[in-house]
């Protein structure tokens, strides 16, 4: 495969991750050349394709908290697609600090090195959890006040303002993505690898934290990368906000359910209690996607599909029982 004249390399951060790694898949099929950057922390160089040494391809390992150790991947590079972050939204309840290094002042020095290099354009990974306690559900990327509950909610809407601060005082284009809850292959964290994780400790017993009656969208890998190349080709303004969801929810309750009957239905569910899991968790989430879909984009899975084609695919990597 030679390489596409895009005007210059492509930055990833977290490229080694679950979903960085599927995106810088479909950006090498696309004919870009890719410079990932990941601390390989969470993700892996051997998710990478071809376990990091394909065809125009490169992976530094770096911490984005130290600009010396990243700076020169960004040199020449057109875009930026920043997917680093804490994965764990409950381990920033435990320290504080956590998301405010990988998460705000990650974000901080990244874009700061984009300017110094000329980048011009950053795609920022967000999520859901800015809108907070959403009054509106579908929430649309108009809602406000946002008013994260979790500290990771915090780090990711502060990162959407030094985007959109960056963008307008230095010049480049900005795409900001709100994810719903992102599953599939080579995830480390979650509602499924939790659950999975219970039952592997005691499978005749699987706890629920809260009441199960959390209600969230999930998306698969696939179709959140494919949601996000839509954007970055179609979108015309300078800076641009873009829900990735899809049009229904699951509750815990049913995932526990599916998770439970693919271990041979024999556990039984408990449940802690309460109308959320944990601090900082947001129990009812649902995005508007009109915006998306109406640039051509829509999702291939439901929530439910989703659900349904991970378990699958765990099962057959962990080899559970029949």
């Amino acid at each position: 495969m030679g390489e596409a004249s895009h005007g210059g390399p492509v930055v990833v951060t977290g490229g080694a991750g679950a979903i960085g790694s599927a995106l810088v898949a479909a950006l090498l099929a696309n004919g870009h050349e890719v410079r990932v950057i990941d601390n390989l922390s969470a993700g892996k160089a051997e998710c990478l394709p071809g376990g990091g040494r394909a065809e125009h391809l490169s992976l530094t390992v770096a911490d984005l908290r130290e600009p010396s150790s990243f700076d020169a991947t960004l040199r020449g590079a057109r875009s930026v697609w920043h997917l680093a972050a804490n994965t764990d939204i409950r381990r920033g309840s435990a320290d504080p600090k956590v998301d405010f290094d990988h998460g705000t002042l990650a974000t901080f020095h990244l874009l700061d090195a984009a300017r110094r290099h000329d980048v011009a354009e950053v795609l920022y990974a967000s999520s859901s959890v800015v809108y907070g306690m959403a009054k509106v559900l579908p929430t649309p990327e108009s809602y406000g006040p946002l008013l994260p509950e979790s500290l990771y909610g915090g780090a990711k809407l502060a990162g959407e303002g030094m985007c959109a601060s960056f963008a307008a005082t230095y010049g480049f284009k900005v795409r900001m993505f709100r994810f719903a809850n992102i599953i599939g292959p080579g995830m480390t964290h979650g509602i499924l690898v939790d659950f999975f994780e219970k039952l592997r400790h005691d499978p005749a017993r699987l706890e629920i934290l809260g009441d199960g009656r959390q209600s969230k969208s999930y998306l698969r890998t696939e179709d959140c990368v494919a949601g996000m190349l839509v954007a970055a080709e179609k979108s015309t303004e300078k800076v641009d906000v873009f829900n990735l969801g899809t049009t229904d929810r699951i509750t815990a309750r049913e995932i526990g359910e599916k998770v439970v009957a693919a271990h041979g239905g024999r556990a039984k569910i408990e449940f802690t209690g309460g109308d959320r899991g944990w601090v900082g968790d947001v129990p009812q989430t649902f995005l508007a996607i009109e915006k998306m879909t109406g640039l051509g984009w829509k999702p291939r899975y439901t929530s439910a599909g989703a659900i349904d084609r991970t378990i699958e695919e765990m099962v057959e990597a962990r080899r559970c029982p029949p």
